[in-house]
C-alpha cells in the first residue's frame, strides 16, 4: 500500500508539473487549479507513504519518479530535445530509484 501511494504521489507530481507548463503566467486558471490540487494530493500521498517507508528513501524515490516522469513527458508530449548526457544522468536516477526500492 505504501509503495502504491508513493508511486501515485510521483505520478501526481508529474501531472502538476505539466500543468505548470500550461499556466502562461497567471492568465490561465485551470492549469493553476490542476497544479495546486495535484501538488496537495502528491504531498498527501507522500506523507502517507512516509509512515511506512523511511523518509529519506520515500523522498528520494518520489523525486526520482517525478524527474523521470516529467522528462518523459517533455520528450514525448512537448517534443523537447535531450542529449546523451541527460539520458545517462536519467539512467543513474532510474538505477537509484530501483535500488532504493529493492532495499527497503
Amino acid at each position: 500500500m505504501a509503495w502504491g501511494l508513493l508511486v501515485l504521489a510521483g505520478i501526481e507530481e508529474v501531472i502538476a508539473t505539466i500543468a505548470m507548463k500550461y499556466m502562461d503566467g497567471t492568465r490561465k486558471k485551470w492549469p493553476i487549479v490542476v497544479m495546486v490540487v495535484g501538488f496537495i494530493f502528491s504531498f498527501f500521498c507522500l506523507s502517507m507513504a512516509m509512515q511506512r517507508i523511511p523518509a529519506g528513501v520515500a523522498y528520494a524515490i518520489w523525486t526520482g519518479v517525478g524527474s523521470i516522469g516529467i522528462t518523459l513527458a517533455g520528450l514525448f508530449w512537448f517534443k523537447e530535445k535531450f542529449g546523451y548526457k541527460q539520458f545517462i544522468s536519467l539512467a543513474f536516477i532510474l538505477v537509484g530509484v530501483i535500488g532504493l526500492g529493492m532495499t527497503s
